[in-house]
C-alpha cells in the first residue's frame, strides 16, 4: 500500500509503517500546497493519506476523491503519542478502501 503522510505528521513515523510504502508530502516535492489540490495529486499516487488535520473531512468536497483518508485523533502531534496509535493505525489501513475515510482513536486520550 501507497501511504502518504500529511505536512502535520512527523515524518519520523514512517518507520512504523513496516512493509507499506510511505512518503512525506514534503518528499514529494508537495509542501505547502493546499488540501483540495494536494488531494487530487495524491490520488495519482497514493491509496492512503494519514493525517492528523481533524478539518480537513469538513474544509473538503471529498465525494470525487479516490484516496483513502485516516484520521488519527490524538491528544498531539508528538511522534510519541502518535505511536501509541500505530496498532490500530495497521488495522483500519487493512480495510482501507478508495475514497472512505477512517478515523483512529487513542481511547483513553480524551481525543
Amino acid at each position: 500500500m501507497r501511504i502518504l503522510l500529511d505536512e502535520c505528521v512527523p515524518r519520523r513515523l514512517k518507520r512504523a509503517f513496516g512493509e507499506h510504502d510511505v512518503w512525506t508530502v514534503s518528499e514529494m516535492g508537495w509542501a505547502g500546497t493546499k488540501d483540495g489540490a494536494l488531494l487530487r495529486i495524491a490520488a495519482d499516487h497514493f491509496d492512503v493519506l494519514l493525517t492528523t488535520d481533524r478539518n480537513l473531512i469538513f474544509q473538503q468536497n471529498l465525494t470525487t476523491v479516490r484516496l483513502g483518508i485516516l484520521v488519527l485523533h490524538a491528544s498531539s502531534n508528538d511522534i510519541a503519542v502518535l505511536q501509541l496509535l500505530m496498532p490500530a493505525v495497521h488495522q483500519a489501513l487493512q480495510q482501507m478502501r478508495a475514497g472512505e475515510v477512517r478515523h483512529v482513536h487513542f481511547v483513553g486520550q480524551g481525543t
